[in-house]
Parts: C-alpha cells; structure tokens; sequence
C-alpha cells in the first residue's frame, strides 16, 4: 500500500511539472548567412581591339558577412565582411600591331590577380528562425585591395611570367546582387574600374570585369 501511494505521489508530481514546460523561445535577433563563397566567370568589358577572351576565366571568393537584421522579423539586415577573391583572366594578345612584325602573334596569356575583399551587403530574406530554406535578394558594394597580381605569357617562341603590381590599381570597386532560394543563388559583380592604372602605363588600358556566377551562404 505505502508503495501505491509513493508511485501516485511521485506521478502526481511529474504531471504537474510537465503542465509547466514550454517550447524554446525562437531567436528575435536571429542572424543569416554569415560565411559565403562565390563561383564566377570573368567576361572582360572595355577590352582593347588586340584583346580576345578564351576559355573560362574564372573568379573565386569566400569571407565571412556579420550579419545585423535591422527589422523586427528580421527579414531586413545589413551585413559589413571581410574576405578574399582570385581572378583568372585569360585572353590572347595580338603583338603584331605593335611590333609591327606581323609573324609575331602571342598565343594565350592569364592575368592572375589576387586580393583583400571589403563587402557591405543590405539583405532582403524570408527566413524564420526554424527554417534555412528561404528566399533572398542581397544587394552589395565591395572595396577590394590588391594582394599581387601577375601577367603569364605564352607563344610559340617564347614563355615568362611577370608581376604587374606596379601598374594596377590597388584598391577595385564593384556592386553586386544576388538572388536565389536556399542553397543556390545566382551572382552578378560589375567592376566600377579598370584594373590597370592608366597613368602607369603607356597604351591605353580600361579593361574591366562582369562576373556572373553562383553564391552559396553558410550558416
């Protein structure tokens, strides 16, 4: 009997806590995508009449973005970042133009160019805190400073590599978008200026890119 009573006690009590509990509390302040990493392909703007694009000229970021939301459901946000980019700009060359050799014609060259990336992003998304499959539109401004780049060259009687750094420009600005729903985002980055500084060189040089790609977000 005295351990009937104890068991109906002991039940009794436990029912009573389990009226008590509750479900977590979802975040207010949750915080989206805040690593990324980006995949592109490099379609050069501006480029001389003795330039042409070969291959795929590829382009290559990833960071880290904190991410602020600025509204109460958190579907608005800023996020500030920090990261790194590498560009693989291939094209050939035609040096008969300037040589004025007309058997000379360079055969392939890449442009590698390496840098410290700065991005501010303002972010549009759908999200909860219980889901991570979601729709985005962020949009982007990005300071990037160069790290080095280098110039390789190839033709059928010669080969080197050269750095470029003296006459690049240092810091390359651009605006970005991209848009997507849960893992894959498209990706669209304009450079706003070229990447050879015009007073460093002799031949005029307004080279710049249009990246257009895929984005993936982390976390």
């Amino acid at each position: 009997m005295r351990l009937f009573v104890s068991l109906f006690f002991l039940l009794n009590i436990t029912i009573g806590f389990s009226q008590f509990e509750t479900k977590p509390v979802a975040d207010s302040l949750f915080r989206e995508d805040q690593f990324y990493v980006s995949i592109s392909y490099n379609i050069l703007q501006k480029i001389p009449e003795n330039f042409k694009q070969y291959s795929f000229s590829t382009g290559i970021s990833a960071g880290f973005l904190r991410d602020f939301p600025i509204s109460k459901n958190c579907h608005w946000a800023i996020a500030p970042g920090i990261g790194y980019s590498y560009n693989d700009l291939k094209q050939t060359i035609d040096l008969s133009v300037v040589t004025n050799d007309p058997d000379f014609k360079l055969v392939k060259s890449s442009i590698y160019l390496h840098y410290v990336d700065i991005p501010l992003e303002i972010r549009w998304r759908n999200a909860t805190p219980n889901s991570h499959k979601f729709w985005r539109i962020y949009g982007g401004f990005v300071t990037s400073y160069l790290i080095n780049g280098n110039f390789k060259f190839e033709s059928d009687t010669v080969s080197g590599k050269e750095n470029l750094n003296a006459i690049l420009n240092k810091f390359q600005y651009a605006t970005y978008l991209t848009f997507g729903f849960n893992t894959w985002n498209a990706y669209i980055h304009y450079g706003l200026n070229p990447f050879i500084d015009e007073n460093k060189t002799a031949s005029e040089n307004n080279v710049t890119s249009l990246k257009v790609g895929l984005m993936f977000y982390i976390l």
